[in-house]
Order: structure tokens, then sequence, then C-alpha cells
């Protein structure tokens, strides 16, 4: 068996990191939330007490974790990946980040004898729970060929974006598109409900003619059915951390489109937007279904 090591567990990491228990793989997780490390360990995962516990001991190591901040607070110090890591250990950074910081996180580990790789995730927790994940991969054929036994317990699909640095943007940009429909969508249900009309009706145009998608039309009506009995308090309970997600994501696409002399003005409205959208804070409150 084949130890491999997880680090993040949270709605997307746990799940994936629970298909890791089998029969091909030791896997080995470690999280700074405890209960999340015993609940896997009661599943016959081995529970790490530190991340240098976890990188002696693991050849694969996957990183799900939040930002660029916590991938750093990781990677390095005399009880970080890098420095504790086996020669020829392949980490494999899940967490969506700037481009710059994946290259050079990339680059410093080939310094250590360590590979590390982009392979950002899409497709949430149910997906991972499912093993119907969509990895996007940068770095070369032979690290993908080394991964791909590990993605698979998680993934149904596994697109190689190129290089190292190119799985990333592929995810940035993918991100950029979900989160402008998403304020797509929920200024279009406003006008609509307006006009008297429901968004379900918008949905059934919507999906005959290509232009909403079920993700659109669940985060918009799920998002209104809370937002007309829920308090702003229980909104930013049930949305505030994925609006905050968003924005977080939003600003690395940001951040990498100005070192590559891009200017994103529709991403920066929607930066500006979605944590307000994702808390239905768009004009107040949603107007009521008409009857």
């Amino acid at each position: 068996m084949q130890n491999v090591g997880y680090i993040g567990l949270g709605n997307i990491g746990k799940p994936s990191a629970q298909r890791l228990i089998c029969d091909e793989f030791r896997a080995h997780v470690f999280d700074v939330y405890e209960p999340a490390v015993a609940e896997l360990t009661e599943l016959g995962a081995v529970g790490c007490s530190s991340v240098a516990e976890l990188a002696a001991a693991c050849k694969h190591i996957g990183i799900c974790v939040r930002d660029d901040t916590q991938v750093e607070e990781l990677l390095y110090g005399d009880r970080g990946i890098l420095a504790n890591a086996i020669p020829g250990t392949l980490v494999a950074v899940h967490s969506t980040v700037t481009q710059a910081d994946l290259i050079r996180w990339s680059l410093e580990a080939d310094d250590n004898g360590i590979r590390l790789i982009d392979a950002p995730i899409t497709g949430g927790a149910h997906r991972a729970a499912d093993g119907t994940l969509c990895y996007m991969v940068g770095g070369e054929a032979s690290d993908l060929a080394l991964c791909a036994p590990v993605f698979a317990t998680s993934a149904e699909k596994v697109v190689h974006a190129g290089p190292v640095g190119s799985g990333i943007a592929l995810k940035l940009c993918n991100n950029f598109i979900q989160y402008t429909e998403f304020v797509a969508m929920a200024e279009a249900t406003r006008l609509a409900q307006a006009c008297g009309l429901s968004v379900d009706v918008l949905r059934e145009v919507g999906l005959a003619n290509g232009v909403v998608n079920e993700q659109m039309h669940m985060f918009v009506s799920g998002r209104n059915a809370l937002a007309l009995s829920c308090s702003g308090d229980e909104m930013e309970q049930f949305f505030g951390t994925m609006g905050q997600l968003g924005h977080k994501d939003l600003c690395c696409a940001l951040e990498t489109a100005a070192d590559k002399g891009v200017k994103l003005p529709t991403a920066e409205y929607v930066r500006d937007r979605i944590v307000d959208v994702f808390l239905a804070q768009d004009e107040s409150r949603p107007v009521a279904q008409p009857e």
C-alpha cells in the first residue's frame, strides 16, 4: 500500500480524503480542526498530529486549504512540507490560489528535490463524496501519471491543462465565469420577479436555449427561499463563507491578470458584488414569488 497524505479536511477536502481510505492506499490526514481528523481516523485513515509527521511518511501529498497564505504556512518552516518531505515526494496543490505563487512554490520545491504541481478541483462537496470531481492539472505528463491513481479515487475527469501554473489558470477562469453567472442570474431573477414572473419560468426558457444552467438556478432559487425567512445574521451563517470564498477567488484571478497585463473590468465588478449577491443583498431582499 502506498502512503498518501491529505491536508485540509473541509467541505471538499474531507470527502476527497475519505475516498483515499481504500485497499490501494494508506491515507494519512491532517487538519487544524481535530474532529475532522478523528472522524477519518475512525474510518481507517492514519491521523497525523503535525504537517511534519505527514510529510515524512508520504510520497504523495494533497493540499486543500483556503488560500495562498495557508499553503505557504504548510510548505515552509522547520515543520513544513519542504523541510520534512522525502526527496521525490509529489505535492499536489488543490487550493484556488494565484498563479505567481503556485509557480514560485513549484520552483522552490524543485530546489528541495520535491515535485509540486497545481491540481485545483471543481464540483463541490457532493461530487467529492461521489468521486465525480474534475481536476485541472498543471505539470509534466510524468507527474500526472504518478498522480493519476490518487486522483482517480475522487475524479470523474482529469484535464491536463499544460505545464505548472496552467491548472490554476484554468480554475481561475472557470470560477470567474461561474461567479459572473451567479451575479447575472440573481439580477435577472430580480427583474423577472418585479415583472410578475417566477425564477422557474426563467429557468424553463434558459435551459431550452442554453442561457441558464441548473447550478445557476439552484443557487438563486435556494438563496431566495432562505432570504425570505432568514435574518441577516442567518444569511451570513448559511452563505457568508461561500461569498467570501468567491471574493477571494476573484481577487486571485485579478491579481493573476494584472501579472499578465490583462484587464478584467467585469471581474472587478463581480468581485465587488459577489458577497452581497450570496447574502441576497443585491437590493435589500428578493421580492416574494408570485402566487
